[in-house]
């Protein structure tokens, strides 16, 4: 290697490797070649530190070592040894190896690491004397050995973590924040923002989650390098690591961020950087969220990255960004005034579909608030985001920019348009709570009608819930027919008391239906429901049908779980709003649970298709002396004795079983305990594993199981059935001729909020005489 001439390889999310090839020439180096994944560059000790410390685009920066022979392992080793790792490690530093790819001979990439590792030891060994330690969890020298077909190539991480982690997150920012920081940096390289970002330049994030576009914005505009705080790298490890050049380098970049901090900002108003609250007459950098968590989170990062007084982080949707662009873009002005540029231009950028998201409802909200930002924009602006799949319609052009960034699982679209909006279609929205009404932006002008309905139902529904205490309710149910969809509230409780939040559910649109007609409905609604109700877009959760070539398929918006707490009739109970196909609580069950409580003093209770245990809790909190809460599902089991010890009913005289329902009930009936109360709520259908060869049917199967349930029974006993097949009718003869006898309170127990949909289930008490 020739120490003035080493080769290097920065790699990077895919889609950025030319802006990462103009970045590096910015820096000075000259002989720079994109390649899949990266770029490979030429350059001495200096400017490689200068590229660790400055890029913003490249999640690694790799000495290429050699390339050796990677027939087999006995060559890889030979050649790996050959090369001189004296003047590669430095001494006393510890080494780990890592390796990626493989061959016919090299199939094992711990095996690959462990031949590598073996070499480089030996070498050293043999030179300096002594082997190297090697630690794997947090080496001074990270080696990555990379196999494509007969050749490897063997490189020294001069990073260490990525690049893409920066000094700003937080130590609990999960897996998912390098990655936002990437996709935010590469954003604005592809939108050209460091071009103009000294110029006095604006930029609003009207959708800023996190705040990392922001505060990558900032530290573009602030000239503010990516990896001044940093405290630990993979150069430490390196034999030509020259602390003084490091020392000169960051003490330059010292230099050139306080001056770009004053720039960014009006004369006087810097004070601490660290921590100083933003002037926000003067900000030139501004995120929007609804979500007071995001913007903790987000003026957390401006604060680590030392830029608190150059970024505002405020509380606004779609309806209050307008006034922060015009304000942010008055300070550009003022401060182009001030430094003698010509009219500044805006610029606003988000990353919409990047971040975890607990619903679609608040992907709406910030695609919403995203063009409402673009459209109160100055002439001559510019608007780029990733990951808004609805954002390209409403332009009236199509984008001068259009990268993918990342590849399969973290692919995300990235748009850059010169052009405004065009004029949307909006729509008025009440205020439920008597406020001023809202507009709303829709795609369909007939989303007025589903809005009036909405909040003339919401009037009603929260009225009679407040006369009769129930917290969780239905409050709209396919009224209008193009607008087939089922919207439930529920108040929060225990650690979420005094937060709202809203489950949507979309009926199957008949196949007669233009889907993108009925994915746009299906957006207004997601777009008015919050706002008529008053409820955080994060807090709202949807469950949407889409028909597939195989029929309809069920998918639910988000992919993680979203667990909190609900009050029903003074029981804490959690509930899941994204995680599964349900919540974990049946809402048409309320008066049914009910029944089941004021039934079960002094009590024993069986619990049958348990579910969540919801109804052994009512019947616990009932007096109930035993209850016992069978299952087929292990997860629902655990989830029905949280929802019992949540009420305190923890004791021997609670048991959970799991089991498939039938064959526990033909155990069961071969023992002498007997059951005075049963609630037996089994599905429509079922083909679960579990349960062998067998399949559930209700249709079929209910007068087995009823049957078998009644011998279970105690004199006097009863059981309360129930079911949710629409087209259920029960074989009354057959039941009779066992001596089970039915009677029918279906009526009794639908609420007044399903009373539009009455066949929502079917409910009777079965006895024997």
């Amino acid at each position: 290697m020739d120490k003035e001439n080493l080769e290097f390889f920065a790699s990077c999310l895919s889609g950025l490797e030319s802006p990462l090839a103009e970045e590096l020439k910015r820096l000075g180096i000259k002989r720079v070649r994109p390649l899949g994944g990266g770029v490979a560059f030429y350059c001495d000790v200096r400017r490689a530190l200068e590229a660790c410390l400055w890029s913003r685009l490249a999640s690694r920066i790799m000495l290429v070592v050699g390339r050796v022979d990677a027939r087999m392992a006995d060559l890889l080793f030979d050649d790996v040894l050959d090369i001189p790792w004296e003047d590669v490690i430095a001494p006393g530093a510890s080494i780990a190896v890592s390796a990626h790819g493989s061959n016919d001979e090299l199939r094992n990439t711990r095996f690959t690491a462990l031949k590598v590792k073996d070499a480089v030891c030996d070498r050293l060994r043999e030179v300096r004397g002594l082997r190297p330690d090697v630690d794997t969890e947090n080496p001074d020298a990270a080696i990555d050995v990379r196999i494509r077909d007969k050749r490897a190539t063997v490189s020294l991480d001069l990073s260490g973590a990525s690049l893409y982690r920066r000094a700003y997150l937080a130590p609990d920012d999960g897996a998912e924040a390098p990655l936002e920081c990437a996709l935010a940096a590469g954003l604005l390289a592809i939108a050209g923002w460091d071009e103009i970002a000294h110029a006095g330049a604006s930029l609003v994030d009207p959708a800023c989650g996190d705040g990392s576009v922001v505060v990558e914005a900032a530290s573009v505009a602030c000239d503010l390098a990516p990896g001044l705080t940093r405290d630990r790298w993979g150069f430490f490890g390196w034999a030509r690591f020259d602390e003084h050049v490091w020392d000169d380098l960051l003490a330059e970049a010292d230099e050139r961020f306080e001056r770009g901090l004053a720039g960014a900002a009006v004369e006087g108003t810097i004070d601490d950087p660290g921590s100083a609250r933003p002037n926000l007459d003067v900000v030139r950098f501004a995120g929007a969220s609804t979500s007071s968590p995001a913007i903790a989170r987000a003026r957390g990062r401006a604060k680590r990255a030392g830029l608190r007084q150059a970024v505002s982080i405020e509380a606004f949707g779609a309806e209050g960004v307008v006034g922060l662009v015009e304000r942010v873009g008055a300070a550009a002005a003022r401060a182009g005034e001030r430094l003698g540029h010509e009219a500044p231009v805006g610029f606003v950028a988000s990353v919409l579909g990047a971040r975890e998201r607990s619903s679609e409802a608040s992907a709406q909200a910030d695609a919403s608030a995203f063009v409402a930002a673009a459209a109160a924009a100055p002439a001559g602006s510019t608007f780029a985001e990733a990951g808004g799949a609805a954002v390209e319609a409403r332009f009236g052009a199509p984008p001068h920019v259009r990268v993918v960034l990342g590849r399969d699982r973290v692919a995300v679209e990235a748009l850059v348009f010169d052009t405004p909006p065009i004029k949307a279609t909006s729509v008025t929205v009440p205020d439920l709570a008597g406020g001023a009404e809202h507009r709303v932006e829709v795609l369909e002008p007939a989303s007025e009608q589903f809005a009036a309905r909405l909040f003339k139902v919401a009037k009603e529904r929260r009225k009679w819930a407040r006369r009769e205490g129930v917290e969780n309710y239905r409050v709209y149910d396919a009224d209008l027919l193009d607008y087939a969809v089922a919207v439930d509230v529920y108040a929060g409780a225990g650690d979420a008391a005094g937060t709202a939040f809203l489950h949507v559910a979309e009926y199957a649109p008949p196949a007669s239906v233009d889907p993108a007609k009925a994915q746009r409905r299906f957006d207004d609604v997601l777009a008015i429901a919050p706002v008529a109700l008053g409820v955080r877009p994060d807090h709202v959760f949807a469950k949407t049908r889409r028909r597939d070539k195989g029929g309809s398929q069920y998918r639910d918006a988000g992919s993680r779980s979203y667990v909190t707490h609900i009050d029903e009739g003074g029981y804490l109970l959690e509930v899941d709003f994204s995680g599964y196909l349900d919540t974990g609580i049946f809402l048409d069950h309320r008066i049914t649970r009910q029944l089941v409580g004021s039934k079960a003093a002094g009590k024993r209770f069986l619990n049958l298709f348990a579910y969540t245990g919801t109804a052994t809790v009512h019947a616990a909190g009932g007096g109930a002396v035993e209850t016992t809460t069978v299952d087929l599902s292990q997860t629902y089991l655990d989830w029905a004795r949280r929802n019992m010890e949540a009420n305190g009913f923890d004791g021997p005289e609670h048991s959970f079983e799991r089991a498939d329902v039938m064959a526990w009930i033909t155990e069961c009936r071969r023992k002498p305990l007997r059951y005075d109360l049963i609630f037996a709520d089994p599905p429509t259908f079922s083909n679960s594993k579990a349960m062998g060869k067998r399949t559930w049917d209700v249709q079929r199967d209910h007068v087995e199981l009823l049957i078998g349930a009644s011998r279970l029974l105690t004199e006097g006993g009863e059981i309360v059935f129930s079911c949710n097949l629409r087209s259920f009718k029960p074989d009354v003869d057959a039941l009779a001729r066992y001596g089970v006898v039915l009677e029918n309170i279906t009526a009794q127990t639908i609420p007044h909020d399903f009373e539009r949909n009455p066949r929502i289930h079917q409910c009777y008490l079965a006895r024997r005489p």
